[in-house]
């Protein structure tokens, strides 16, 4: 159990942990900007400019953001495996 954290001790941050976390800030803007686009419909006013509808594609930016930090997590963790596989030999 020693991969187990004390209380009130923070975990290292692994490499892509810091993408995840930005693809995850990035897409909550896109979906909040996807549901502050969608209100005029329901409210029946005037439609928000082409440049609103530009900013709910942050949620496919983030998506990608956050897939390429959990791919380059998996990088590094697959790198450390065969390292200590190769010098358990």
């Amino acid at each position: 159990m020693s991969n187990e954290t004390k209380s009130g001790q923070a975990e290292a941050a692994e490499p892509g942990d810091r993408l995840v976390r930005i693809g995850g800030i990035v897409f909550f803007v896109g979906a909040i900007a996807t549901l502050v686009t969608f209100m005029p419909m329901f409210l029946g006013t005037e439609p928000f400019p082409s440049f609103a509808y530009a900013v709910c594609m942050l949620m496919g930016v983030g998506f990608v953001i956050a897939a390429a930090g959990v791919l380059r997590s998996i990088s590094v963790q697959r790198r450390q495996a065969r390292a200590a596989g190769a010098g358990a030999e």
